[in-house]
């Protein structure tokens, strides 16, 4: 009788360690697909080679100004998991467009045409400085008036490049005094070795790309550094590309952006890649 009392306690005992078991698993496997149905992936494309907005850093991490925006982005929206892919600024493009990265990072300009092709959402990004590069000896040609006034030659800039839509609207504004527009092939040339080379009197450059080509001790252009200059022309507001079917990580985006320039993110992110708070002048911003 013993026996058999003690028999039905370890089924007992079995039976419900199984059910418990069984509970478990089951809540654990629960959470694991509603995690999974939470959370979209979403690819983020940037310009790999477009430091110091974004590049691949020493040990082969995505970083830059854009990117790290991004990173902030991902921290405050835990519905999106965000993949950073590097890639060319022309496929980045034409990757949005078709949807294989959902939005793209390359310090882009607004522009009439591109809204025709992406989503640009409420809150711009950052800001750029953009600005002509002469030689020392031209260094009083400040603005686009000067430069066209002068008879200048103008590095070729690539049609789709969003630098050509500001000088060909500085152009339709003063038709009097256009500035020479030749648009190239390639979607942007050397322009400081062009002007160094006296190729042409000048071209249009972000001031970023020219610290780091011109003025850092390392840059591939250093030796240049006493023949030519940079000269601002205007601080103009810089986008993330979002794919035409993205509207609500649009939106997911605007939120969170908000909160980092209410935070003063953006501005401590100008002067870390930048050198300087380009938000400081955001009142001046006309494009």
């Amino acid at each position: 009788m013993k026996n058999k009392k003690l028999l039905k306690l370890v089924a007992l005992g079995f039976a419900l360690t199984t059910i418990l078991a069984g509970c478990g698993a089951g809540e654990a496997t629960t959470g694991t697909d509603t995690n999974n149905t939470d959370v979209k992936k979403v690819k983020v494309a940037y310009d790999q080679a477009s430091k110091p907005m974004s590049w691949l850093d020493e040990k082969g991490n995505p970083t830059g100004y854009d990117v790290e925006v991004m990173k902030l982005v991902d921290e405050l929206i835990p519905e999106y998991e965000f993949e950073y892919i590097g890639t060319t600024s022309d496929d980045l493009l034409i990757g949005v467009e078709q949807g294989k990265y959902q939005v793209g990072v390359k310090n882009a300009f607004w522009t009439e045409e591109r809204t025709e092709k992406f989503i640009f959402p409420e809150e711009f990004l950052g800001l750029s400085s953009a600005g002509l590069v002469v030689k020392k000896e031209n260094e009083h040609i400040k603005t686009l008036a000067d430069f066209a006034n002068a008879g200048f030659t103008l590095a070729p800039i690539a049609a789709n490049n969003a630098q050509y839509t500001v000088i060909d609207e500085y152009n339709k504004a003063n038709p009097d005094n256009e500035v020479k527009l030749v648009a190239g092939d390639a979607f942007s040339v050397e322009v400081v070795q062009w002007v160094n080379e006296g190729r042409v009197d000048g071209g249009v450059m972000i001031e970023g790309p020219f610290e780091k080509k011109v003025i850092a001790e390392d840059g591939p252009f250093h030796d240049f550094i006493d023949n030519v200059v940079y000269n601002e022309f205007a601080v103009i507001k810089t986008w993330p590309l979002f794919n035409k079917k993205e509207q609500e990580f649009a939106d997911a985006y605007d939120k969170a952006v908000k909160q980092l320039k209410e935070e003063k993110k953006t501005n401590d992110l100008t002067v870390e890649f930048y050198g300087r708070d380009l938000f400081e002048v955001l009142d001046e911003v006309k494009r």
